[in-house]
């Protein structure tokens, strides 16, 4: 397991919901009777960011505000390979015997299937095991591709523990082999991130994100629900503050 990797998603539990929100309440309750109104307006912007971000419908607008637009017929023909990003995996599932693609990295490789049949480009599938087990994103990517969309796969990229080294690493790969521009797929919400790695890789990027959220809104939209989106959201935003600090 990198320690890297848990330290950063240690820290971005804490800045991320529900965490966040119920330390301003747990910060409330321990100021209660010494400082009642602070602690008061504490525990109520707490109690209120708990229902807020909750709701699908403030979720989905979240992640709205990365996403982009899907990608072109003529943006397609400039790329000269497709590009997966990981989106973690599904660790040692019983029925298939071992670790294979999560549902996340599953949205993206049947949407790159998509691509390859359409483009005839070669593939590349980036992802290591920041976490531990055995096979990598990557090697479970390979393999999903392959037995289950019938797509081969050209490289293979499984030692990045974030999308940082996914770029790097995957550029030190596709360089070798004189590729310069790449349809790059991940979710909607994580491209503004991802294009900012490659780019700083020196690979160019054409986005081809998967997973909109723009479908038409139900009344089950404004119940409480998960806080799945909108930590995505806050997660990316939080990110992408963090490279333009670095740099």
């Amino acid at each position: 397991m990198s320690i890297t990797w848990l330290l950063t998603n240690l820290l971005a539990a804490f800045l991320l919901p529900p965490l966040d929100a119920l330390l301003l309440v747990a910060l409330g309750w321990a100021l209660w009777w010494r400082r009642p109104r602070l602690a008061r307006g504490l525990v109520g912007a707490g109690a209120l960011l708990l229902f807020v971000l909750s709701l699908p419908v403030v979720g989905d607008a979240m992640l709205r505000t990365l996403e982009g637009e899907a990608v072109s017929a003529e943006a397609m023909r400039q790329a000269q390979a497709i590009v997966v990003l990981g989106g973690g995996r599904y660790r040692e599932a019983p029925e298939y015997r071992g670790d294979t693609a999560g549902k996340e990295t599953l949205l993206r490789l049947r949407y790159a299937a998509k691509l390859h049949r359409e483009t005839r480009l070669p593939l590349l599938v980036t992802g290591g095991k920041p976490d531990g087990g055995g096979a990598s994103e990557a090697e479970t990517m390979r393999e999903v591709l392959i037995h289950d969309f019938g797509v081969p796969v050209r490289w293979v990229e499984g030692a990045s523990d974030d999308t940082r080294q996914n770029a790097r690493l995957s550029a030190e790969q596709l360089k070798r082999d004189g590729v310069s521009r790449v349809l790059l797929v991940t979710h909607a919400w994580h491209m503004p991130r991802a294009v900012r790695s490659f780019a700083a890789a020196g690979i160019a990027v054409t986005p081809a994100p998967t997973f909109f959220h723009r479908e038409p809104l139900t009344p089950l939209d404004f119940l409480p629900s998960s806080y799945s989106a909108s930590r995505h959201a806050m997660h990316e935003w939080i990110g992408l503050v963090w490279y333009a600090l670095r740099g």
